[in-house]
């Protein structure tokens, strides 16, 4: 595919027609020269719809480990034998103190993760509490993961100020039974429904390099469009000792850093006017070349993961100043349904 189809692609997602399968598919296979290509054109919807503005997203791993479902790339999964940690579930302070960590490392959103099939009631209650009182003393937008959703449990959530619920598809659907087989795609698609019928945004994404194809890939986008994502997190694996993808040899480790940015260009195509964010697995899969991916994402996590360390938020302050992007935060008395617009000037920006 060439420089001036790359730039119809372009053209075309900022008026609002996104990739087609066969697009999507033929950008992936882009050679190593056209690049630098592709990640321009991506630049363009992006700085259309989001300036050069970052949104920094910030980790609270609230309950760990045990868990009874399988994913194969989770280490907190209790089917395995890992390293994790085994926690309970926090208190309300200390995910409320989470957030305030989270404040001051410039985040516009924080995630609250949980590690479990479904929110208990009482697991519920301390999420609910915890978000009115972030709400009340913090601007700041908020995110719960917290499994699978009934329509009840998901009306408390957006009743109590969570802005966004997070439930990832993972992988394409052909390629889902290969992952996980305590649940499945199905059961995924419908809490991320539910959750947005509840009136919350949905963020939901998937891993890169789990031993899936390029078509798998593409599917992935495809089902997350369906869905519509509000937010695409895109991780790249990198296994975890004791789970089964750490044991398969068909997986490349790690991931070529030029596919991932080719994977992050086809999502922002894909996505034009979403948060597209580059999640887990960055470190360690783009290495050198992550300042690159600013160029097609909107957001990024900072200090870490669930069960792995990343970039500290001073190390990324300064990437994104380095690249000549800024930091966007929530603008005070701000909610994230009523976000003004990409080229409003009222959301505040920080430089490192």
């Amino acid at each position: 595919m060439n420089a001036i189809t790359m730039k119809l692609l372009a053209e075309r997602a900022i008026a609002g027609e996104p990739l087609a399968r066969e697009e999507a598919r033929a950008l992936l296979d882009t050679s190593d020269d056209n690049l630098l290509t592709l990640l321009d054109a991506a630049f363009s919807v992006r700085r259309h719809f989001h300036g050069k503005r970052v949104r920094i997203h910030v980790l609270e791993n609230a309950k760990s480990g045990a868990c009874p479902e399988d994913c194969g790339f989770c280490s907190q999964s209790s089917h395995y034998e890992t390293p994790a940690e085994v926690y309970p579930m926090e208190s309300v302070e200390q995910i409320v103190e989470g957030a305030r960590r989270a404040k001051a490392a410039h985040a516009w959103k924080y995630c609250i993760v949980t590690a479990t099939t479904a929110p208990s009631r009482r697991d519920l209650e301390v999420i609910c509490e915890a978000t009115r009182r972030i709400k009340a003393e913090l601007d700041l937008t908020v995110c719960a993961s917290l499994g699978a959703l009934t329509e009840a449990k998901a009306a408390e959530l957006a009743a109590a100020g969570v802005d966004r619920f997070n439930h990832n598809l993972e992988t394409g659907p052909e390629h889902f039974a290969k992952i996980v087989s305590t649940h499945t795609f199905a059961d995924r698609q419908a809490t991320a429904r539910m959750a947005k019928q509840a009136g919350m945004d949905i963020c939901s994404g998937g891993i890169i390099g789990m031993g899936e194809s390029k078509d798998d890939v593409v599917d992935l986008l495809l089902a997350l469009r369906e869905i519509d994502a509000d937010s695409v997190p895109v991780n790249f694996l990198d296994p975890r000792p004791g789970t089964p993808l750490s044991k398969l040899g068909i997986i490349r480790r790690p991931l070529d850093p030029r596919y991932c940015l080719k994977v992050l260009a086809v999502t922002r195509l894909m996505f034009p006017s979403q948060d597209v964010r580059v999640a887990g697995g960055r470190e360690v899969n783009l290495r050198s070349l992550t300042p690159l991916a600013l160029y097609a994402v909107n957001s990024i996590f900072t200090n870490g993961y669930l069960t792995t360390p990343g970039s500290q938020a001073s190390a990324d302050h300064q990437m994104i100043l380095d690249a000549g992007f800024e930091i966007e935060e929530v603008a005070p008395g701000t909610h994230l349904h009523e976000r003004p617009s990409a080229r409003s000037p009222s959301v505040t920006t920080t430089a490192p």
